[in-house]
């Protein structure tokens, strides 16, 4: 049994393991923290190329999050200390920015969270510094999909395990794997919250998906093996069997008829192939 709780967008909202249920004014904030997301990981379509560091690009995203009047999530968040995660080939997620060099074929996550007015707007998708191999792009190609999918099923009435179901199963024709150790989650005045959207799972399990749910969906595939490590520094998460890896996430809201992304890109730029 799953406990909701029905609130307004403009009450401070405490980690209770309540799954939240949003009113027309968690709609707004949430569109607007989005809708600013999605504007600067399309400015970073610019930035990533080769022979840029991962610390540049981190600082523009910073620069960019305060000209607009919002405040990196991140940044001090359990003591991390930047404004974005960027994870480069074999690292799943969590990556962190510094003076690691682009080289030309890598792939590469960006992970961004501004805040806005209260509102988290949570998303991350994949970049191609310079021409990266076939294989690589094909995993970036169906993790998209999966993505996609993943939001398909993400309709009131349904279960939240089904979300995960449609994402393995697409993976799963292509034989990809799907990393188990980290999921999606509850967002909205908090930046964590119920509840856990896992990318492989049993259709037809889980919470009843209802009107006024926030929360993302982030599926990692995996070009080997599901298994992932975390490096001695406490965040960066890589593939076990030093496979590449990719990772893309919306922030959705279930609606009365259906779904709305929130971080959907105003430039198409969030899906491949890439201009």
């Amino acid at each position: 049994m799953h406990d909701y709780q029905l609130v307004d967008g403009d009450t401070t909202v405490y980690r209770d393991g309540s799954i939240k249920l949003h009113t027309p004014e968690g709609f707004e904030g949430m569109r607007k923290a989005g809708r600013l997301a999605a504007e600067i990981l399309d400015a970073c379509v610019e930035l990533v190329k080769p022979g840029v560091t991962t610390g540049s690009i981190d600082d523009a995203v910073r620069g960019m999050m305060l000209d607009a009047g919002a405040v990196p999530a991140t940044l001090g968040y359990r003591g991390y200390a930047h404004s974005s995660c960027i994870s480069i080939n074999h690292v799943i997620c969590h990556g962190i920015p510094g003076d690691k060099v682009l080289k030309d074929g890598d792939i590469l996550n960006i992970d961004v969270t501004p805040l806005v007015d209260g509102w988290h707007g949570d998303t991350s998708r994949m970049f191609y510094a310079g021409e990266p191999s076939l294989k690589a792009k094909k995993l970036v190609e169906v993790t998209y999909e999966c993505l996609m999918l993943g939001i398909a099923a993400a309709q009131p009435g349904a279960r939240l395990g089904d979300i995960g179901a449609a994402i393995e199963a697409h993976a799963s024709q292509f034989r990809y794997s799907v990393v188990r150790e980290f999921c999606g989650h509850g967002l909205g005045k908090l930046f964590h919250d119920a509840p856990e959207v896992i990318h492989a799972a049993r259709a037809g399990t889980g919470p009843e998906l209802r009107p006024g749910m926030f929360f993302t969906i982030e599926p990692m595939i995996n070009l080997g093996k599901p298994w992932a490590k975390v490096l001695g520094d406490g965040w960066t998460a890589v593939t076990r069997d030093k496979s590449l890896s990719a990772q893309f996430e919306h922030s959705i809201a279930i609606t009365e008829t259906g779904n709305e992304i929130f971080t959907k890109s105003p430039t198409g730029r969030d899906c491949p192939p890439y201009v």
